[in-house]
């Protein structure tokens, strides 16, 4: 039994290895050429740290555009006092998502050949506007943001954001942050193509994919940072309840599959101590998945090393919802003061 522990533990490791930066030497900056894109609703919390980060950054973009999506705080009053282009979003049509509709919005009011959407709830690290705009323009790259914990409660997020890193990088699409070309995103139908989904992001890429677009992703620690759901347990629930089991239906089979191994792995371990009673065995092996799960967390997020080294909590806590969130695939579930139908 612990040399399949020592099989299923190594699978972590060639997760791991993906989440490395690729060695890709940049090419020139134009940020004159870069409109950056920021869908809005009641984000009046968030966006003076998104703003202001692009006031550290060594390079400016050609505008800023933040699209209030009929919020009921002062997002557009902070957006235009910080320097944002506010555009207003027209009423939400039949089977579009609020998300896509600001973000097609944004797009039709672009002037840039280059297109930067951002979640409102992200920002950027000094010097991480000129890095990405330092890539090739030849496809879409996207940053998995790296996840700055400030409350105990968003630890459990951990493997969350281990399983959304591992489906995406390298080869993938996140929904935080893409930066395209304008031909490429009208090329394969923009937002618009997608305008019904939750996980835009995945059907995006199949788009690129099947138009023969690369793809790029990047793991943003030093790049871009974000928080996810600040307010309190029930907002990360309720967020990650939206559709992540339909994210993992979309992952590549042969990543699903080394996930789930390790996965597989990381319960083992605690298991065989419990039925065994051998901890001289399985003690070292429950350390060594500690240890693999604080290097790896660690790389994605400001993880607690607490609650990484009792790692089976959110890794239990990850099944709960993620088997809550496969139950209301297909019904409605309420978010940002909307009802949809989740994925």
């Amino acid at each position: 039994m612990i040399f399949a522990f020592m099989v299923l533990w190594m699978t972590g490791w060639i997760l791991a290895a993906r989440f490395r930066r690729p060695r890709v030497t940049p090419g020139p900056c134009n940020p004159v050429q870069t409109s950056v894109i920021i869908p809005a609703r009641n984000e009046a919390h968030n966006l003076p740290r998104l703003l202001q980060s692009f006031a550290t950054q060594s390079v400016t973009p050609r505008e800023i555009l933040v699209v209030d999506d009929g919020s009921s705080d002062n997002t557009a009053a902070i957006a235009r006092e910080m320097g944002a282009t506010v555009i207003a979003s027209q009423p939400l049509p039949d089977g579009w998502r609020g998300k896509t509709w600001a973000c097609h919005q944004g797009a039709l009011a672009a002037q840039g050949d280059r297109l930067l959407f951002m979640d409102a709830d992200t920002w950027l690290e000094p010097g991480g506007l000129q890095y990405l705009l330092s890539f090739p323009h030849d496809g879409a790259l996207c940053v998995v943001p790296y996840h700055a914990v400030r409350e105990s409660y968003e630890d459990l997020s951990l493997f969350f954001n281990l399983c959304m890193t591992a489906g995406t990088v390298p080869r993938g699409l996140a929904g935080q942050i893409l930066l395209v070309s304008a031909s490429h995103y009208q090329r394969v139908g923009g937002h618009e193509a997608v305008r019904g989904r939750i996980l835009e992001n995945f059907r995006l890429a199949e788009r690129f994919r099947a138009a023969g677009i690369p793809l790029r992703s990047l793991t943003g620690k030093g790049l871009v940072a974000f928080r996810m759901y600040p307010t309190g347990l029930r907002e990360l629930v309720h967020g990650w309840t939206k559709g992540f089991a339909a994210g993992a239906g979309g992952t590549p089979a042969g990543t699903l599959l080394l996930v789930i191994a390790w996965m597989a792995g990381l319960l083992l371990a605690p298991q065989a101590g419990i039925l065994t009673g051998e901890w001289l065995v399985w003690g070292p092996a429950c350390l060594l998945c500690s240890l693999q799960v604080a290097w790896v967390g660690r790389k994605l997020g400001k993880f607690g090393w607490l609650l990484m080294l009792v790692y089976p909590v959110p890794l239990v806590f990850f099944f709960g919802v993620f088997g809550w969130s496969a139950m209301r695939s297909g019904k409605n579930v309420t978010w940002k003061g909307r009802e949809i139908h989740a994925d």
